[in-house]
């Protein structure tokens, strides 16, 4: 019996490379021998937030392969739960599924993020948790605008957000205002930005499960404000940011929100030699897809007549070296 349980959980683990030096197969078998490794509400939630911490500090393969194992195992204690922990479980599995396509989207592996949103979606619909329904929904759109949706259909998922939300919120705003700052309608980017404030000045601080800080809405500041060409209030936004945030794509993402308010300001090579000085020093494995797009932000902001100059170009295989899924 434990010879065969031991060849399926290295069957399963094999496809996503943790067959080796850690162990994990191994590690599960004792868990099952020891008892069951089940968890506890609390025990969780504290998995949740330790795959949030990942996210900002680690490589997104390393997060996606570590979210697997903790997805098989929420599958596993579900087989064997009563119904009302089922529905719990339920809550547990649309946001660590939220949290894994959020990883596969820093990967670039833009048709399994979005499987994996529609997972956490049913799952959070059945588990009627109203807070983690709008949670996965908001983290869907907002993570569509690098490369996986068109900002036309992210504003879409924004809509239907908010009506599960029965009304907007910070989240949705700052994701609102980015898609309304990548379609070029700048002044109503801004006046959303404004709506955003009088959310936070009313008491909204976002959901309770440490998804969204108050970091997100310099950031989206400073997003919009560098679309705009409007350096100042960018800049203002941006020593926000470096002041509430350790996440390294924040902090890559911002610096080249500077080169983007650069180039849509007219120095076109002054901003790509800015923007590639950058992304040089960052580790491959960190690139991640958002810090790319990124950077494609940048070069769409450079006019088509201006596209042959030699720091463009320059940039542009800077960029082509990029962090890749695993599997």
């Amino acid at each position: 019996m434990e010879r065969r349980r031991l060849l399926q959980i290295a069957a399963a683990s094999a496809g996503i490379g943790i067959f080796g030096v850690s162990g994990e197969p191994v590690r599960q078998l004792l868990e099952l021998s020891l008892d069951h490794g089940f968890r506890s509400g609390e025990e969780w939630e504290i998995s949740a937030a330790d795959h949030l911490h990942a996210l900002r500090t680690r490589p997104p393969a390393q997060v996606a392969a570590d979210l697997i194992i903790d997805l098989l195992t929420v599958r596993r204690q579900m087989e064997v739960s009563s119904p009302a922990e089922v529905t719990e479980l339920q809550r547990t599995l649309a946001v660590l599924s939220s949290i894994h396509a959020n990883a596969l989207t820093r990967l670039g592996d833009h048709g399994a993020a979005v499987r994996w949103w529609r997972t956490g979606r049913s799952a959070a619909d059945a588990s009627g948790d109203r807070e983690v329904r709008l949670l996965v929904r908001s983290e869907e759109a907002g993570h569509g605008l690098y490369g996986q949706r068109a900002p036309e259909t992210v504003m879409r998922l924004v809509d239907n957000a908010e009506q599960v939300a029965g009304g907007s919120s910070v989240d949705l705003l700052t994701t609102r205002a980015k898609a309304l700052s990548l379609l070029g309608r700048h002044a109503e980017a801004r006046e959303t930005l404004d709506a955003v404030v009088e959310l936070t000045e009313k008491g909204d601080r976002g959901d309770s499960l440490g998804f969204w800080k108050e970091d997100q809405i310099y950031f989206t500041q400073s997003w919009v404000h560098a679309g705009a060409g409007d350096e100042a209030r960018a800049g203002t936004a941006r020593e926000n940011v470096l002041r509430l945030t350790g996440d390294y794509q924040y902090r890559t993402n911002i610096a080249l929100h500077e080169a983007l308010c650069t180039v849509v300001q007219g120095a076109i090579d002054e901003g790509v030699r800015r923007a590639a000085t950058v992304m040089d020093p960052l580790p491959v494995a960190y690139r991640s897809n958002h810090i790319i797009e990124t950077g494609r932000m940048l070069l769409r902001a450079i006019p088509l007549d201006q596209q042959d100059r030699p720091a463009v170009g320059e940039f542009r295989e800077v960029l082509s070296t990029e962090v890749r899924p695993t599997g």
